[in-house]
């Protein structure tokens, strides 16, 4: 398993990840996806069938495919 940052370091709880998101300016969010795939990638080339990485591009082409759909539908 991959984890980013210290290996020390707690993950905090989900409501407050979900505060920080919201949080964040729209140009940070960009970076944070930026970040998020870059991360993943790098896994995936170190580790082609890494299931976590693997996920992680499943679980993002789904959300921007649900995400297209509800733009579409609002037109």
């Amino acid at each position: 398993m991959f984890i980013l940052g210290s290996v020390n370091q707690a993950m905090k709880p989900l409501d407050d990840i979900w505060e920080d998101v919201g949080s964040l300016a729209e140009e940070d969010l960009f970076h944070v996806i930026t970040k998020l795939y870059e991360v993943y990638e790098g896994q995936l080339k170190k580790y082609p069938g890494d299931q976590e990485a693997l996920n992680f591009f499943k679980n993002l082409s789904n959300v921007i495919a649900q995400v297209d759909q509800c733009n579409l539908n609002r037109r």
